[in-house]
């Protein structure tokens, strides 16, 4: 498929404004994809590789200005791009806004310059190349390589390009929707879609496959060891709910960590909540998984910070280690983690998804003799409450409580796991902007700018600023984090593009004109960095409007 017409389809479905003529639009995109199907499924979400892929594309706002610049001519400057992009508003505007094509020269050529038709096949291989440069100069060859690609691309194309590098395609389409346009393609039943995508995680793959071999493929995929899949989440809810709604509960520690998935055939993997492979960073529980397991296995689970007497520690002491790629020894020693596993969807050659919780979490007792978060099963919320005093008084951050019937659902966050937290009502808030310190802070960023994101804008809007709670130290870390992402500056006053996500509390959410949500949150505090989250996964505007009708 050419990428101009991979764009005149895009450009179609942004326009329209039902959501089934979208489904229909896509079915329609997704039938004439041919061999490039597979990356069709992927960039049509804004996605060049699978979200389970450790290929990323690593690509800063400030490489694809600088290309569309050096595309756009010698009179442009990346500098003009940030100034037409504060007054557009979309990367994808601005580009298009450029006659590109015109620059001629080795990066062009390199990437086979001119104006011969661009293919979607040719965008992806030449991002894949740009994903894999790394060490010396690798800065000055992605530029190239996105330089090379912006000079064949006519306006149109542009818009699709520059929007698909920064995963901002925002056309309207989201999994749901390209679950629904590969059955309406394929004329498959959608369940079956939603199940092959579930255990496998790859818009790619199911799409092919629905293509290819139909509703007896989709069926034919199963989980994979080695290929994470999204975490099943939990909603806010009550023990009068949970009680009311399933009669007898499943009660478990809610533990203060960071989520992993563990996945073990003779190796042992570990990926984060955001399907990043963290195994590198955590060789304590590839140790305890290696001793442990005996059969190819995929557990879901907290790694926690615990003290020298195995008493859990606060969830920024697993921030210390979660992710880390370098002095691992050393923190290994300053930060002891252990596993505490609570759901087992594989084992020993069997897909558990879709067995009751309890009989999964007997499938993980037998899979191992230690760090298996216990399962309490009560019709009594007297005796909830008491495990929850229990788990509280131990360090924990309260209880779960979960449908012991339930299947575990990836990516899904549903009524069948609630999460119960006592303590003050927190929210995990994008950082888009900041100011530097006065003083002695006068080198770090101390004032940060909160927003959440808007679905009906489709933008991120205010809510407020966060000063207090931080550190010296933890001010000099953040500012670290945030540097890279600064777009631009007017005095003290940063422009963050949105990459760091807060977990911020406070007493309450209060109508305020002075931000752009028309909320504001009274006496705000800084608990953390939520590392274990992408700005997709905070909460949005139409959570906070909740709260604030709620309180």
């Amino acid at each position: 498929m050419e990428f101009a017409e991979f764009a005149e389809r895009a450009s179609a479905i942004e326009a329209e404004p039902a959501d089934l003529d979208v489904v229909s639009l896509v079915a329609d995109l997704f039938a004439a994809a041919g061999d490039d199907l597979a990356v069709v499924a992927r960039f049509v979400q804004g996605r060049v590789f699978p979200a389970y892929s450790e290929t990323k594309l690593d690509i800063g706002p400030n490489y694809c200005y600088e290309a569309i610049a050096r595309a756009a001519g010698p009179n442009t400057d990346r500098e003009d791009v940030e100034a037409a992009l504060a007054d557009a508003g979309d990367i994808g505007a601005v580009a298009a806004s450029y006659d590109l094509g015109g620059q001629q020269g080795l990066g062009a050529f390199t990437s086979g310059g001119g104006r011969d038709a661009l293919t979607v096949r040719e965008v992806y291989d030449e991002l894949a190349a740009l994903a894999a440069a790394e060490g010396a100069g690798s800065q000055d060859e992605k530029i190239t390589v996105l330089f090379g690609l912006f000079n064949r691309c006519s306006s149109e194309e542009a818009r699709y390009l520059a929007r698909l590098v920064l995963s901002e395609m925002r056309i309207g389409v989201g999994e749901g929707t390209v679950r629904d346009g590969i059955a309406e393609a394929f004329d498959v039943p959608v369940e079956s879609v939603e199940r092959a995508l579930q255990v496998s995680n790859d818009y790619g793959l199911v799409a092919e496959t629905a293509r290819d071999d139909g509703e007896a493929g989709l069926d034919d995929i199963h989980l994979e060891v080695g290929r994470p899949v999204q975490a099943m989440l939990a909603q806010a809810g009550t023990i009068t709910d949970a009680v009311a709604e399933w009669g007898t509960v499943a009660v478990e520690t809610k533990f203060d960590g960071a989520r992993v998935q563990l996945h073990y055939d003779d190796e042992v993997s570990l990926y984060s909540r955001n399907m990043e492979d963290v195994t590198g960073a955590l060789p304590e529980v590839v140790e305890f998984a290696e001793d442990e397991l005996d059969a190819p296995a995929i557990l879901d689970g907290e790694v926690i910070a615990t003290d020298e007497d195995g008493d859990p520690l606060p969830f920024q002491e697993i921030l210390r280690r979660f992710r880390r790629k370098h002095d691992v020894d050393r923190m290994r020693e300053e930060v002891e983690v252990e596993l505490r596993a609570f759901d087992c969807l594989h084992h020993d050659g069997d897909d558990l998804l879709d067995r009751p919780l309890t009989e999964r979490h007997d499938r993980l007792a037998d899979a191992l003799s230690a760090g298996v978060s216990d399962l309490a099963l009560t019709d009594d919320p007297d005796e909830i409450g008491d495990i929850e005093a229990r788990a509280l008084e131990t360090g924990h951050e309260g209880i779960m409580l979960k449908n012991p019937d339930s299947a575990y659902s990836p990516g899904k966050r549903g009524k069948n796991w609630l999460k119960r937290k006592p303590d003050v009502e927190t929210l995990d808030l994008v950082v888009t902007g900041a100011e530097w310190g006065e003083g002695r802070r006068a080198s770090f960023l101390g004032t940060f700018l909160l927003s959440a994101w808007n679905s009906e804008t489709e933008a991120y809007e205010t809510l407020g600023k966060v000063a207090t709670g931080i550190t010296d130290a933890e001010l000099a870390d953040l500012t670290d984090r945030l540097e890279p992402h600064i777009r631009s500056q007017d005095g003290q006053d940063v422009d963050l593009e949105p990459a760091v996500v807060f977990e911020v509390g406070y007493e309450e959410i209060q109508e305020s004109p002075t931000y752009s949500a028309g909320y504001a949150l009274r006496f705000p505090r800084f608990l953390g960095v939520r590392d274990d989250k992408d700005p997709a996964d905070a909460d949005t505007i139409e959570r906070v409007r909740r709260l604030a009708d709620t309180q």
